[in-house]
């Protein structure tokens, strides 16, 4: 055996890397199509952007995001393989909401010791998703920081890009009194909110590991419940649909009412009934350990609404009934109406000021 180079002494491998990489490159590989140029493990990632001049003006959209304390969930019930689909559903689902179709992605881990079967989960989980999603897994990194993470602790971020033709993006501007609001249901937590999760789970001495009475499921699966990625659903609606979505929102953190704000022009309300739609079960099990109402946790948690569609007067029906041929739940909880309050727009998250969502009613006990 050859003895340790300087670089592994100091706790980096870059065989454990190399070899993380040799048992992620088929589930990397089953993400290609021939738009994507070269393999794994270029400096950069290659996509055949050709396809773009079908396009009368593409306009490109881009996000990049994580998946928060989650992976805390992950790495202490020791299952890797579904923060992957976490990670590609925060990302792709926001570029999909403003009507662009993602066409690739790259992700980056962080960890203190590379460990190359957690390394190969985590990509696996990502890639499928990027499979079922029809995105293009076509780069990463994974980087060892030993001393700045402890030796099990991993953290991972992605980037993608999508395009849409400029005339059919989505936004505010095209919302208009009448529109309803389809409410897509979301599978639990999804990914935020969880430093608030966790803290409760540790306060009551929660068991990750126990199942939940009345349950067939432990609190820790059900807080480790991938989330749900809207994009194939969405698409689908955009495609077969044409012109029938205004305006879409993720629910990500800041809850219902801040992110739908965000997709609605000043002048405009909407009025959410508490109860109209299901809560999550975790959700209500979480509050009643820690003490909370529902309504002290509307800025946190997306309480079982994943993404929301505002969609034209009387389309409805239709669009949740093509979201559920790709297997997604949705219901029509609302329609656009006149702000009759007046004043100034409502602050949204982000900073974005737009219409005004009000919850009204009592969350059931």
């Amino acid at each position: 055996m050859s003895e340790p180079t300087a670089y592994q002494r100091s706790g980096v491998d870059t065989a454990a890397g190399d070899l993380a990489i040799e048992l992620m490159r088929a589930d990397v590989q089953r993400t290609h199509s021939d738009r994507v140029l070269g393999g794994v493990g270029g400096f950069a990632g290659l996509f055949d952007a050709a396809a773009l001049k079908n396009y009368d003006h593409p306009v490109l959209a881009t996000s990049t995001d994580g998946v928060g304390t989650k992976v805390a969930i992950a790495q202490a019930l020791e299952r890797h393989d579904t923060i992957g689909q976490d990670l590609v559903a925060m990302v792709i689902d926001d570029i999909v909401v403003v009507g662009a179709t993602p066409l690739f992605l790259t992700d980056y881990i962080a960890c203190g010791k590379v460990y190359p079967d957690t390394i190969a989960a985590i990509v696996s989980g990502i890639a499928r998703a990027c499979e079922h999603s029809g995105v293009a897994l076509i780069g990463g990194e994974t980087a060892e920081h030993p001393g700045l993470l402890g030796e099990r602790d991993y953290d991972v971020a992605a980037a993608a890009t999508g395009v849409v033709e400029k005339d059919a993006l989505l936004g505010p501007e095209r919302v208009q009194p009448g529109d309803e609001v389809v409410a897509i249901a979301s599978s639990g937590l999804h990914s935020n909110g969880y430093s608030l999760a966790r803290k409760i789970v540790a306060d009551a001495h929660l068991s990750l590991h126990e199942e939940v009475p009345g349950h067939e499921q432990s609190l820790g699966d059900m807080l480790l419940e991938p989330t749900l990625v809207y994009t194939p659903g969405i698409v689908h609606v955009l495609s077969t649909l044409p012109g029938v979505v205004h305006s879409a929102s993720h629910i990500t953190g800041g809850g219902i009412a801040q992110n739908i704000q965000r997709v609605l022009p000043p002048g405009v309300a909407v009025t959410l009934e508490r109860g109209s739609w299901r809560v999550p079960a975790v959700c209500s099990i979480l509050t009643a350990h820690g003490g909370l109402g529902l309504g002290e946790v509307e800025d946190s948690w997306n309480l079982g609404i994943g993404a929301a569609l505002i969609v034209t007067a009387g389309s409805g029906p239709d669009v949740v009934k093509a979201l559920a041929s790709t297997g997604l739940s949705a219901s029509v909880v609302a329609t656009v109406h006149d702000d009759l309050a007046g004043g100034s727009p409502a602050e949204a998250a982000k900073g974005v000021k737009g219409g005004r969502v009000e919850l009204v009613g009592a969350w059931p006990s």
